[in-house]
């Protein structure tokens, strides 16, 4: 199956789509994950995984743009939800170094920029280890993948 959204949908009780993420999630705030949940799983959904990327980043490197903000995978089939600050499944290699979970924080004067909250139904499980970068993450879950689809968030610094 090609990268394509699915009938499945991804909500916040944080932010609805394409509106401003709480500046509780982000680097200015407390820098935690927001709370997630979702419906309409695609039959023989056994995993999820989930990335967070801003393509609005002034950055390109390894010949991504954009920025990786969180990468996560092996979350179990039947949950439907990541609570606040989850650190459910495996966590992967973030833009700024780490892994886990880092929020929004576009450069000063940069406008606002757009946060794709993207969830990925697969039917098995990539076994990624704990900090895959984003390549290795999207090659891994490609054969697998069932239904995806996304939550966008907007954020501008100092807001």
């Amino acid at each position: 199956m090609a990268f394509a959204p699915s009938d499945m949908k991804l909500r916040s009780s944080a932010f609805d789509y394409h509106t401003r993420i709480p500046t509780k999630y982000t680097q200015e705030g407390e820098n935690v994950s927001p709370p997630l949940h979702w419906d309409g799983v695609p039959e023989g959904t056994t995993r999820f995984a989930l990335l967070c990327h801003d393509p609005d980043a002034p950055l390109v490197q390894n010949g991504a743009y954009g920025f990786v903000h969180w990468i996560v995978s092996g979350i179990p089939g039947d949950v439907r939800s990541l609570e606040e600050g989850s650190t459910l499944g495996v966590a992967g290699l973030h833009d700024g170094g780490g892994s886990g979970y880092t929020g929004p924080m576009p450069p000063e004067g940069h406008g606002t920029h757009h946060y794709y909250f993207w969830l990925f139904a697969l039917n098995a499980d990539p076994n990624l280890p704990a900090g895959a970068d984003l390549a290795t993450f999207l090659n891994a879950i490609e054969p697998h993948l069932l239904g995806m689809n996304r939550l966008v968030g907007t954020y501008r610094r100092g807001d």
